[in-house]
C-alpha cells in the first residue's frame, strides 16, 4: 500500500485484498514447481509482481500483509492444511492426484483460515473467484467451494 497518496476506497482495498490471493496462489504454485524458498518467492513476487506492468497492461497492487500472511501461515501450517485437504477429498483423489494449482489454491485458503483474519465464508468465496480466475470454463470452483467449505469447518469449527 502506498502511504504518499491519498487513502484507499473500499473497493480498492477490496481488490488488492483479491489480488493478494491470487498472488499467493501463483507463489505458492511456483514454490512448489520449482522448489524455490519461501523468501525468495515472496522476495520476487512483493518486487517484480505487485503493481507490475505485463504486455502494456498494469496489475494490480496487492494487499503485502494479507499475501505475507497468507504465505506465511501455508508454508508453516502445509501438513495440517494438507491433511484436512486430503480428509476433504474422495479417497480416489489424494491431494498428489490433485492438479498443482489447486493444490497451491486450497493450501493459500488453508492459509488464510488458519490466519483466522477473515470469516471462513468470505475465503471460501474469493477462492472460489481464485479457481474460477485459473479455470474459467470447468467445474473447478463447484469442486474448490465443497473442498474448501470442508476445510473451513474443520479448521474453524467456531466459524460455523
Amino acid at each position: 500500500m502506498t502511504t504518499d497518496s491519498a487513502p484507499l476506497s473500499g473497493n480498492q482495498k477490496r481488490k488488492m485484498r483479491s489480488a493478494s490471493r491470487l498472488y499467493a496462489v501463483q507463489a505458492l504454485y511456483q514454490m512448489e514447481l520449482t522448489g524455490l524458498s519461501y523468501d525468495r518467492v515472496k522476495a520476487e513476487f512483493l518486487d517484480l509482481r505487485f503493481g507490475a506492468e505485463i504486455d502494456g497492461e498494469e496489475l494490480i497492487d496487492g494487499d503485502i500483509d494479507l499475501f505475507s500472511t497468507i504465505l506465511e501461515a501455508a508454508v508453516n501450517w502445509q501438513a495440517r492444511i494438507d491433511q484436512c485437504t486430503d480428509r476433504a477429498l474422495v479417497a480416489k483423489w489424494p491431494l498428489g492426484r490433485i492438479d498443482t494449482t489447486l493444490r497451491a489454491l486450497f493450501r493459500a485458503a488453508g492459509g488464510e483460515f488458519q490466519a483466522k483474519e477473515t470469516p471462513p465464508k468470505v475465503v471460501i468465496t474469493e477462492y472460489v473467484d481464485v479457481a474460477r480466475a485459473f479455470f474459467p470454463e470447468g467445474k473447478e470452483a463447484g469442486f474448490v467451494n465443497a473442498v474448501l467449505d470442508h476445510i473451513a469447518r474443520e479448521m474453524r469449527p467456531e466459524a460455523f
